[in-house]
């Protein structure tokens, strides 16, 4: 089948699914009349991006928000009937009127009067809480940064790994990893729990598999309270995907199309009336990646100490290509059962296929020194030029299924709250790879042909039950407390046989294997929040046991040797906040994590996927423990935010790869890496964001990471101590030449960092994205190039006592893309303003956030 049989496959089956659910959708859509109006001051100005919100008197399912545009002006669709208007605006009192909504047309303009102090008093326990006007990209809340794609016109068209590269205190290298002010154990949520959405290991393959289009917003939260589980110690990426709370028929469809080739085509739909709000969000696409890898490797082992008898100098360039397709679809429902009780519940089923190819050459100059009688180096020596060429053809497929369940129930008319819920979720992931490799030297000339099979079967399931209950006390603080228990059970078979010559395949037993890893982790947290006058402080504690069985059993040999590992550990937090005054506000704060190994550290037997790069687990290796402290500032205005955070952290028991190298059978160098626990480590540092609105047609967001880290530790014979300074710049730039066209220009810069062995060269990025409203503000088509100057890449120097390597990658070249999306209601969604003495609510205040 050619690829373009199957994108012509792919875009019928993701149109055949959107048609299908739109025209379900449709059948229930309303009858409603558009209103449009303008906000003012008292001085009859236009008041832009104020917040108007239309509560209906007899029916609040029929109530709808929306915000003005930079001309005070708003446009709204509402079933006709009595209406309370409230509008909220920054540095203004807020209003309420009453009006009658009977036909289209326009009702008169509302007047709003200037606020007589800088901040309204509020009942929030945390403090004040900061936050931006609705089109800037990003708020400050006192334990999260919350980041709104949609201003992202970049990663229009996109998927979550497009819109991470633009998120605040968030980096993406060039092979997918995503990294927080240089840590790279990040704990990943879906809706405020984990989710079989990204896959078994998947990597960045899971993170391109969401569409930029089904994310509502992105949590990052650098230094979790108690409340949240206490793994991941760069902290926590909660990804909110789109469920709208409008009435009525909502919904939207993008198509995108771009090269490398890409398509993709998605659909969110939802659907209100009464109690019931209905939801669905699905769609697939095909995408294609190409990466290249170049190195220069040269090894200098010594294995008896006797002055250098064997050298080798090698070469080597690669190639990978690959496809991807991948479906999804997420269907839910939320019901007020009762007028203090909700009942929300959801099935996600993913599927993600690729096929991939790649080949690399290597060139290698082997140097061997003849030995006297003694067995010491003579001067004669020999030398072999060896080439060899290998192919690698490789299949996964990954299957991923979700169902999650929650209840809601306000207890009294004092705002007392228990919700309870459960997610089950499963995910399984079937690989094979065909490996041929082909060499000859230059003293014997005879080819060599060497096959190997490798397949591989990975199968989780997990099980989540979590319970959390508020008691407000008092009208400023509030007393929270939970429990919650996680199952993960994760099924490992690999297999590698291997023949030489066209001859019989043979079992390898140092890479066949079969694991099984179970881990139960049982939780509680218990935090106070309170404020008195200015000050705003939230005390926690949280207590995890963990139970974690690893069994495993090579190939042939029929003991199963079992390692078992139990714990019982303590996680504090403290949160504090102080209001200077005219939206200022410091906030300082400090917590305990833990980084427990990932199930495929713990097993002892080596991967086959590169015969000279070869990575054994270690069944010995224990959780990292870090505390984290974080000074910072906020500042919000109409024009500027700005939110410069200094933060230090030092873990225990850190976990670094240790590396060292061999010979081969075939007489080359292969390096073996091998995660350990070596030592401490800090790191320290400034990460600053800010925003910069001068005029209505020019908003510039900013971002920086300066930062320092210590290591001090040793393994065997190497040392891990060190230290080193680096840095990373983000500069987001939009323009709006008219009221209906965006261009934005983004620039990435990622300073040179040294580490004990390794030296990475600093590297830069630019990308450039436009859109233009079209169909009267129901359709927007964008246009995006991601590295315009196909800079994005990544080079390494790493030095050993047994080997140096320079290492150049660049994970995709330069792409561009062109969406189309259609909306079936105007206007983007709005939240409901937050009512002044609701302490009940997170900060987020959203039923599917699950911290606990």
């Amino acid at each position: 089948m050619t690829r373009t049989e199957i994108n012509h496959i792919l875009t019928k089956k993701a149109l055949g699914l959107t048609f299908v659910l739109s025209a379900a959708a449709f059948a229930f859509a309303q009858e409603k009349v558009t209103i449009n109006s303008a906000i003012k001051d008292s001085q009859n100005n236009p008041v832009p991006y104020a917040s108007v919100t239309f509560s209906n008197k007899t029916n609040s399912a029929l109530s709808d928000a929306t915000l003005t545009d930079e001309n005070g002006q708003y446009s709204i669709a509402l079933v006709p009937g009595n209406y309370d208007i409230s509008i909220d605006a920054v540095d203004f009192k807020k209003a309420t009127i009453n009006r009658q909504i009977t036909a289209p047309g326009s009702i008169d303009n509302i007047q709003i009067q200037p606020a007589t102090t800088n901040i309204t008093p509020t009942a929030e326990i945390e403090g004040v809480t900061i936050t931006a006007q609705a089109t800037r990209a990003y708020r400050v809340e006192i334990d999260k940064k919350v980041y709104d794609p949609s201003m992202d016109i970049v990663a229009k068209g996109g998927n979550l790994q497009d819109v991470l590269n633009n998120v605040p205190s968030v980096d993406v290298d060039t092979d997918g990893t995503v990294s927080m002010r240089g840590n790279s154990n990040v704990r990943f949520l879906i809706n405020g729990k984990p989710s079989s959405m990204l896959g078994i290991d998947d990597g960045a393959n899971a993170l391109q598999s969401i569409p930029a289009d089904q994310i509502e917003r992105i949590e990052v939260i650098t230094n979790p309270s108690s409340k949240y589980e206490a793994s991941g110690t760069a902290g926590i990426l909660n990804i909110i995907l789109k469920k709208s709370k409008k009435v009525g028929f909502n919904g939207s469809v993008e198509g995108t199309l771009g090269y490398l080739p890409t398509t993709r085509l998605n659909t969110n739909l939802s659907w209100r009336k009464g109690n019931w709000t209905y939801y669905i969000n699905g769609g697939g696409g095909y995408r294609e990646n190409k990466s290249t890898n170049d190195s220069e490797f040269h090894s200098f082992l010594d294995p008896q100490g006797l002055n250098d008898g064997f050298s080798q100098y090698s070469l080597q360039k690669g190639i990978n290509e690959g496809e991807n397709k991948n479906y999804n679809v997420t269907g839910g429902f939320l019901v007020d059962l009762t007028e203090k009780a909700t009942l929300n519940a959801s099935v996600m089923l993913r599927t993600f296929d690729n096929e991939s190819i790649g080949e690399t050459k290597y060139y290698d100059r082997v140097i061997v020194k003849d030995r006297n009688a003694a067995g010491y180096p003579d001067v004669p020596f020999t030398i072999q030029d060896q080439y060899t060429s290998r192919m690698n053809v490789g299949t996964n497929t990954n299957n991923s299924f979700q169902a999650d369940l929650g209840l809601d129930q306000k207890i009294g008319d004092n705002g007392q709250l228990l919700s309870v819920a459960t997610s089950y979720q499963t995910s399984k992931s079937d690989g094979t790879s065909f490996i041929t490799e082909n060499g000859f030297d230059n003293e014997l000339d005879l080819p060599t042909l060497l096959r190997n099979n490798i397949l591989t079967t990975s199968e989780n399931k997990k099980f989540l039950a979590k319970a959390d209950y508020e008691l407000p006390i008092g009208e400023n603080s509030k007393l929270e407390a939970g429990a919650r228990f996680d199952s993960n059970n994760n099924d490992y078979d690999y297999y590698v046989d291997q023949s030489q010559d066209n001859g019989p395949a043979e079992i390898l037993p140092n890479f066949t294997s079969k694991t099984f890893y179970d881990e139960n982790i049982l939780a509680g947290y218990a935090q106070f929040k309170s404020k008195i006058n200015n000050f705003g402080y939230q005390v926690g504690l949280r207590a995890e046991n963990t139970d974690i069985a690893v069994s495993f059993q090579r190939v042939n040999d029929p003991q199963q040797i079992t390692v078992e590992k139990n714990y019982l550990k303590f996680f504090p937090s403290v949160f504090m906040s102080y209001d200077l005054g005219n939206n200022n506000q410091l906030l300082l704060n400090y917590s305990r994590r833990i980084n427990r190994p990932r199930s495929f550290f713990l097993i002892p037997f080596m991967s086959y996927n590169n015969n000279r790069n070869l990575f054994s687990g270690n069944p010995d290796l224990d959780p990292t423990y870090e505390n984290s402290f974080e000074l910072g500032y906020s500042l919000a205005k109409s024009k500027i935010t700005f939110n410069p955070t200094l933060y230090f952290k030092k873990s225990e028991d850190e976990v670094n790869m240790y590396q060292y190298s061999g010979v081969n059978e075939d007489g080359n160098t292969v390096i073996y890496t091998m995660p350990v626990n070596a030592g401490t480590e800090s790191q320290y540092g400034l990460d600053l964001n800010a925003t910069f609105d001068p005029f209505r047609w020019l908003k510039i967001m900013a971002s920086a990471d300066i930062y320092g880290y210590r290591s001090e530790g040793s393994y065997e014979d190497f040392d891990f101590s060190g230290d080193g300074f680096s840095n990373r710049f983000r500069l987001t730039t939009t323009f709006r030449p008219t009221r209906t066209t965006n261009i934005q220009l983004q620039g990435h810069y990622r300073g040179a960092q040294n580490t004990v062995s390794t030296q990475r060269e600093p590297s830069y990025s630019v990308n450039l994205g436009a859109s233009q409203t079209i169909w009267d503000g129901n359709g927007t088509i964008s246009f995006n190039i991601q590295d315009i100057f196909n800079t994005r890449a990544r080079e390494n120097f790493v030095t050993t006592p047994t080997y140096s390597q320079y290492s150049y990658q660049q994970w995709s070249p330069r792409q561009f893309s062109i969406s189309l999306s259609y909306r079936f209601k105007q206007g983007e969604k709005v939240e409901q303003p937050r009512r002044k003495k609701d302490i009940n609510n997170n900060a987020t205040g959203d039923d599917d956030d699950m911290p606990m």
